[in-house]
């Protein structure tokens, strides 16, 4: 799984939400969307989550956007707070857009010892805020 596959699907039975279907939506924003490397995964992965959450506890349409945006801005707040960045390309130092970038990604694990962290840090943060 990439990484906001990872985190969207964590919630999915939590928020009543088809784990498949999950994983489906999710899967090219990997690698900060499509390896563009932009938004973490692990962000936007937590934005889709807390899309649902909103969608699933308020029914006023206004009232809904307004409570997402700013659950967003707070979860956008923290993990900025943590890794300084919510920026594919920043967090891991490499360019994934090249063969050398994902050797570079291989070679020093930075799945594990950057990615893993972002999933792990933005499942916590979400935690708090829709608890």
């Amino acid at each position: 799984m990439n990484c906001a596959q990872a985190v969207l699907t964590t919630f999915s039975k939590e928020l009543n939400f088809d784990i498949e279907s999950a994983a489906e939506i999710s899967s090219g924003f990997g690698g900060g969307m499509g390896r563009l490397q932009e938004t973490c995964g692990a962000v936007t992965g937590a934005f889709m989550v807390l899309g649902i959450y909103t969608s699933r506890k308020y029914s006023d349409t206004a009232q809904r956007k307004e409570n997402l945006y700013t659950l967003i801005q707070e979860f956008n707040s923290r993990f900025s707070a943590i890794h300084k960045t919510t920026n594919c390309r920043l967090l891991l130092g490499i360019d994934l857009k090249t063969p050398e970038g994902r050797r570079v990604m291989s070679a020093q694990n930075l799945s594990e010892h950057v990615c893993e962290k972002c999933i792990t840090d933005s499942v916590l943060i979400l935690e708090e805020l829709i608890k």
